[in-house]
């Protein structure tokens, strides 16, 4: 009888304490989304950029390096303007909405991964698609295991003139599938897109 009383009160404890971690992660995931816009102004949009990324668990790659770099107090150093962000791979990380501003002023990114990324929606890609610097720059996409893009989000990409190659797998909340990409294909002849959607 008293274990019946037990274990129940040790659950709800459990539970109290899961929602309060869950809690505090999501709180400490915004803080680490939150725009400086005084930084970019003074270390320029690539290595604000760059520190977001990284604080949110992502990886960057500069333009003439093929290292790709995710260790945050290993960011390099020099003249402003010299380390230009080329590639990110999001993969894992706790890049959210509220952070994309950060992206603005990037004129170099040809290559983005978003893998496993809880926070990435429709309108993150919405946001992506409507950056003029990524309009012209960005070439290859990937969006991976990110069950809040549906439809929605992915035909936004269409404004993406230059994207050449996309890849889509594991987007349970894409339901249209053929109709998604006979739109984008409508948009940008020269894209390939490679899916691995059910």
């Amino acid at each position: 009888m008293l274990a019946r009383i037990v274990r129940p009160t040790l659950n709800i404890q459990r539970l109290h304490s899961q929602s309060g971690r869950r809690y505090f992660w999501g709180w400490l995931n915004a803080v680490f989304n939150r725009v400086d816009y005084e930084r970019i102004k003074d270390v320029g949009p690539d290595r604000a950029a760059s520190e977001w990324l990284l604080r949110c668990g992502a990886k960057v790659r500069y333009k003439g390096f093929e290292k790709w770099q995710q260790d945050y107090n290993g960011l390099p150093t020099g003249p402003l303007g010299k380390y230009k962000i080329q590639g990110i791979d999001a993969t894992d990380s706790c890049i959210m909405y509220k952070g994309f501003d950060y992206l603005d002023g990037l004129e170099h990114l040809e290559e983005v991964k978003l893998c496993k990324c809880i926070y990435i929606e429709d309108a993150c890609l919405e946001r992506i698609s409507k950056i003029e610097n990524l309009q012209k720059s960005l070439q290859r996409l990937e969006i991976i295991t990110c069950g809040n893009v549906s439809d929605k989000g992915v035909i936004s990409l269409n404004t993406l003139r230059n994207l050449q190659y996309l890849y889509l797998c594991d987007l349970p909340a894409i339901k249209q599938r053929d109709l998604t990409v006979d739109l984008l294909q409508k948009s940008n002849a020269a894209l390939h897109i490679k899916l691995d959607l059910l």
